[in-house]
């Protein structure tokens, strides 16, 4: 039996519950990957949101960039995925063929401040004319030169293409044979070798056509190009092959982690102008990095060069706060006080204010500057194509390494890379599309 006593403090505890209730916090989670300096800028930008808005948590869940996306897959297949998440833009046409895979964010536009984003940066997100993502920034490949090195081989940095290919020879006799003009993952050849293909032929591996299925665009020609050229990068010494960087610690161990890299025994890098810190950040004292003009074939009406948006933040469909979670979003893309914390974390920002506020506190180093004004400069001439979706796709990119990596190992010759990539790459396009 109650006693008097037990009962009123039954009472109390009932009518205190709703304000209980209502002084839990609103908790979002936050998904990303990085390295240390992304992840303890963005913990600082959390924290500043958090005390912006009393009562909000939100939850870190962050990580380096090897198991994120399989983690991913499996929390969106499972409809537990993260309420607000970092993505690579490429994976809209994973996740949202039909542009319902993710939260529609023009339903939020003024809390997100999409006023202060392009057209054309809007355009990236879209996917069957629904806002999926918002880029944090744009970035495409650029040249990276030790100019040091080249000035020891008596060589002024490469401007064509037959300058760039006669360089590797001039090295190896002139510094010997650990000496490199260009260091690069297999993707980064391969993507070099595919712009001088689409300067030639005009096309790069898979159409980017809007609204048109996948294809491959390459004819078997050109694609044995692709190979070809490929080949002639390592053939001709320019730069490592595949099996030295294998041999020294993994083929996939950054640029910047190797010994040859720090000390300008390699010195080129093909890479994104968001990482050029990285890359800076490990020469050993002495060595100066310069930003090469990009080679380009007479009469090429396109540039060749890769750029897409740098990573992109996108809200999960089963958000159940999604004007906080557009909140959150627009505070870390468009917030000034915001981009001071994140800085370059996330490459120059794309919107507008946050890109002023870190250029006016000189939060580009000047060579990052440059890369970043030279890329924009081509992108608004219109000579940096956005490419397909697909081709960054995880089943396709798999697909074309392992090609390249017949090549590299000397497993397949020219023409039997081509008509797989060409072949194959079909088939595979038309399952995953």
């Amino acid at each position: 039996m109650l006693t008097r006593r037990h009962a009123l403090a039954a009472t109390g505890a009932a009518l205190a519950a709703p304000w209980v209730q209502a002084q839990k916090p609103a908790v979002l989670r936050f998904a990303w990957w990085g390295g240390a300096a992304r992840h303890a800028a963005t913990l600082k930008a959390i924290a500043a949101f958090e005390a912006r808005h009393p009562g909000t948590r939100i939850k870190a869940e962050y990580m380096g960039f090897g198991g994120y996306l399989e983690r991913l897959t499996t929390q969106i297949a499972g409809g537990s995925e993260p309420d607000v998440m970092q993505i690579n833009w490429a994976w809209l046409a994973m996740f949202s063929k039909r542009g319902n895979g993710f939260t529609n964010l023009d339903a939020h536009a003024p809390l997100l401040g999409t006023d202060q984003f392009s057209a054309d940066d809007l355009a990236m997100g879209r996917v069957q004319g629904k806002l999926n993502a918002l880029p944090a920034s744009y970035t495409a490949r650029v040249l990276l030169w030790n100019a040091s090195t080249f000035s020891r081989a008596g060589l002024p940095l490469p401007t064509t293409w037959d300058e760039l290919f006669a360089s590797g020879a001039a090295f190896q006799s002139r510094l010997g044979a650990r000496y490199h003009p260009l260091d690069g993952e297999l993707y980064d050849m391969m993507l070099l070798a595919q712009a001088w293909v689409h300067q030639q032929h005009g096309m790069p591996y898979v159409d980017p056509t809007p609204g048109q299925p996948a294809r491959v665009a390459m004819t078997r020609d050109a694609a044995q190009d692709w190979v070809r050229i490929y080949r002639r990068l390592v053939d001709s010494r320019t730069a490592t092959t595949l099996p030295l960087r294998a041999s020294l610690g993994g083929a996939e161990k950054p640029t910047e982690q190797q010994p040859d890299w720090v000390q300008g025994q390699w010195a080129g890098n093909y890479t994104w102008d968001s990482v050029i810190g990285l890359r800076a950040g490990t020469l050993a004292p002495g060595q100066q990095l310069a930003l090469g003009a990009f080679p380009t074939l007479p009469g090429a009406k396109n540039s060749g060069l890769f750029g897409r948006p740098t990573l992109m933040l996108a809200m999960g469909r089963n958000c159940r706060q999604p004007e906080l979670a557009a909140r959150f979003i627009g505070y870390l893309l468009t917030d000034p006080d915001a981009a001071v914390l994140l800085g370059r974390s996330r490459g120059a920002p794309a919107a507008r204010a946050p890109l002023q506020a870190l250029l006016s506190g000189a939060g580009l180093p000047p060579l990052e500057l440059k890369a970043h004004q030279a890329i924009q400069a081509l992108k608004a001439e219109g000579r940096i194509d956005l490419p397909a979706p697909l081709f960054e796709h995880a089943r396709l990119h798999r697909f074309m390494r392992e090609v390249f990596e017949t090549v590299a190992y000397g497993k397949s010759n020219d023409a039997d890379a081509a008509r797989r990539l060409v072949d194959e790459g079909n088939a595979l396009l038309r399952r995953i599309q």
